[in-house]
């Protein structure tokens, strides 16, 4: 596998059953619906993922875009929200399509880990102008360096006993250990981060940041942050 983006438009082991991945994008839409500034904004959401509970988030804002590059993501995104005129799903490559500052509520949650240093400070550089005067950046699922699988094993299983799916978070923990997820892994990697990085990283681009106190979803070994557009892109 060459890539995390061919991971995500396969079929993998993340969600230990239906009702962890019910859960899980629940709990994401939840937080993201709380951070929402007005109900007359519009809101990104960059790698989505299925976000089977959009429309909890949709139904707090004018306009929410969901945005993931996995085609087969977006299939079922557009399957599942098709009807719905609030909601707008596209391919990273459209958002040149987009104005600058047309954004509100800019979410990048679980994305950094996945790709390197180099493409996602591009990322970012390219999704700050979307942001208008005021508009607000979430960097969420942020790697703490030094983060041990076996915390995020220990976070899964938490979240399993309060969710009601402790067994099948178990089963699904062995599983994985068993999967080719444990080789893609390690043949791909996963990106971590000092807190100091990413500040830089978003002051670069000209945003005031700081660190939440809180991580959007279950996992709190997570770190997660807010940045403000207060002024004009910096020139390069």
């Amino acid at each position: 596998m060459r890539s995390w983006i061919e991971f995500w438009n396969a079929d993998n082991p993340i969600y230990v059953n239906d009702r962890h991945k019910m859960l899980h994008y629940r709990g994401i839409a939840s937080d993201i619906r709380d951070l929402l500034p007005g109900e007359d904004d519009t809101v990104l959401d960059f790698g989505c993922g299925e976000a089977l509970s959009a429309g909890l988030v949709a139904a707090r804002c004018r306009k929410l875009i969901l945005v993931d590059a996995a085609s087969t993501v977006r299939e079922k995104l557009n399957a599942r929200f098709g009807e719905i005129r609030a909601i707008q799903v596209l391919a990273p490559e459209d958002l040149a399509g987009l104005a600058d500052g047309s954004v509100d509520l800019l979410v990048v949650h679980s994305v950094a880990q996945y790709m390197s240093k180099p493409d996602f400070a591009t990322l970012i550089h390219d999704l700050a102008r979307l942001l208008r005067p005021g508009g607000t950046l979430i960097l969420g699922d942020i790697l703490p360096v030094g983060l041990s699988p076996l915390v995020d094993a220990r976070a899964l299983l938490a979240f399993g006993w309060q969710g009601g799916f402790l067994i099948p978070a178990l089963a699904g923990l062995v599983k994985t250990a068993l999967s080719d997820y444990r080789r893609i892994r390690q043949e791909l990697g996963l990106t971590h981060y000092e807190e100091a990085e990413i500040l830089a990283l978003l002051d670069k681009v000209g945003l005031t940041a700081r660190r939440l106190e809180r991580n959007l979803g279950h996992n709190q070994a997570r770190m997660a942050f807010a940045a403000v557009r207060f002024s004009e892109p910096r020139a390069e």
